[in-house]
């Protein structure tokens, strides 16, 4: 079973180790660590604002993921995503 059996259902944030940030509910995933992310949206951060970009329904490989973990909607959507102003993160190296 994989370690990620538990997030499935839930809504969750997912960076890449190439820096993106990902956010949706997690459908599915095997024992390689790949996801299927269904509502899927990424968050591009920048100085000017944070741009959301839909993405829908989302593969992601398991070689790519760095981390995974649940959200909580209520807070989630207390923020206003748009109006928060940061530096894109790094690409991860391993």
């Amino acid at each position: 079973m994989s370690l990620l059996q538990p997030f499935v259902n839930l809504d969750v944030l997912v960076i890449t180790l190439d820096g993106r940030v990902l956010v949706g509910k997690l459908r599915g995933t095997d024992q390689s660590s790949n996801l299927i992310i269904e509502k899927c949206e990424e968050r591009v951060f920048s100085s000017e604002g944070t741009e959301v970009v839909p993405l829908g329904l989302f593969l992601l490989r398991g070689d790519n993921l760095c981390t995974v973990g649940q959200i909580d909607l209520e807070k989630d959507q207390a923020l206003n995503i748009e109006e928060i102003k940061a530096d894109p993160l790094s690409e991860t190296r391993l």
